[in-house]
């Protein structure tokens, strides 16, 4: 039996040197190594996420404001292709001044003109705000003076002095008006 025992005591020695280089799963210190390992790795996942989402964020900016230079180009080329016409008929117009023309020849040429450019405006979205007759609105009017009127109900735009313009909905200039009053 002692040999037995010595074998024991040997084979127990074998053992404690293992358990010294092997790690045991419940060892709190390495719960925590492979736990702070994972978390390193998570991070790491996370930042190469993240950098790749402001990447392709900055990509996205970038590329939108492109298109919107470009549709801005677009956009401002159709009108001014629509403007042309106009100007040529302003150059034809003062062409013809320069020549033996009437009055009321260069007087209908200039009507024609105003008659484009109108047409033309209003193709882009463009409305004349001419509130003659209309009661004063302070959204689309500018009151420049106020006159005492007993034709006229109180706050009733009596003269127009410059025309007004909308463009889709968004007002541009107001229309700047003479407002009537009590006497």
């Amino acid at each position: 039996m002692t040999a037995k025992n010595g074998d024991t005591e040997q084979n127990n020695g074998s053992i404690d040197e293992a358990a010294e280089h092997e790690p045991v799963a419940d060892d709190p210190i390495t719960v925590l190594e492979t736990a702070l390992s994972e978390a390193h790795q998570q991070a790491a996942d996370s930042k190469d996420t993240m950098l790749r989402m402001h990447a392709e964020m900055e990509n996205l900016r970038k590329r939108l404001l492109r298109e919107h230079e470009k549709s801005r180009r677009l956009t401002l080329e159709r009108f001014m292709n629509d403007l042309l016409p106009v100007r040529d008929s302003l150059e034809r117009g003062l062409e013809a001044a320069d020549q033996a023309a009437t009055v009321e020849a260069l007087k209908e040429g200039k009507q024609l003109i105003m008659k484009m450019l109108t047409k033309v405006m209003g193709d882009h979205g463009l409305e004349t705000i001419d509130p003659a007759g209309e009661a004063f609105d302070p959204q689309k009017h500018e009151a420049m003076t106020m006159m005492p009127s007993e034709e006229h109900d109180e706050n009733t735009v009596i003269d127009v002095l410059e025309k007004g313009y909308q463009l889709h909905d968004r007002l541009i200039r107001p229309a700047k008006v003479v407002v009537s009053r009590k006497p």
